[in-house]
């Protein structure tokens, strides 16, 4: 494939069978290859970001038009294209650790985990989230794959979140990933 411009590629919908069908189906008709992606289904919808590489002299206006077309035909709520600056070299962060948060739901978690982490520089390389239980009393769970930088342990990093976890409300657990499990 000639050398094109790269794209992020982003869509949300009631969840259906078809989706991925439909719009690879567009992408396929304007030889557009999908290089990277993740679909999941979060509360209902169904979720993907795609990063795409698209063949020289692309016509984008015609692209974008097709995929709206699909996006009304399927019901999405929203589906984006945008053109990526520069095309990114894949992330060489391993994962080293699984990171597990367990607690009350409430405004917060998210933000003082991850803020900690940014502060250790460790790369979350996978993060979700979950609001489970009866609505009374909701469970809040996250799980996140992260890469230790050099010099930081599974260990240190556990006793540094569990700070957060007495602040926050909420159990946090640190266990290190072996790499042949990865």
């Amino acid at each position: 494939m000639a050398e094109g411009e790269t794209y992020a590629l982003s869509a949300v919908g009631r969840d259906r069978p078809g989706i991925v069908a439909a719009i690879a189906e567009v992408l396929l008709r304007f030889g557009v290859n999908i290089e990277d992606s993740q679909m999941a289904i979060l509360r209902g919808r169904f979720c993907m970001v795609l990063i795409l590489r698209a063949p020289a002299g692309l016509e984008r206006a015609a692209l974008e038009a097709a995929l709206e077309e699909v996006g009304r035909q399927l019901g999405l709520d929203s589906l984006a294209l945008s053109p990526l600056r520069e095309a990114a070299q894949p992330s060489q962060a391993e994962p080293s650790c699984l990171i597990t948060v367990y607690g009350a739901d409430h405004p917060g978690i998210v933000h003082a985990v991850a803020a900690l982490l940014a502060d250790r520089q460790v790369n979350i390389t996978d993060l979700q989230t979950k609001v489970a239980g009866e609505r009374e009393q909701p469970l809040y769970v996250m799980f996140i794959e992260a890469a230790l930088p050099p010099g930081l342990t599974a260990g240190e990093l556990g006793e540094l979140l569990a700070e957060v976890g007495r602040r926050e409300g909420v159990e946090v657990t640190v266990r290190e990933l072996e790499s042949d499990v990865i």
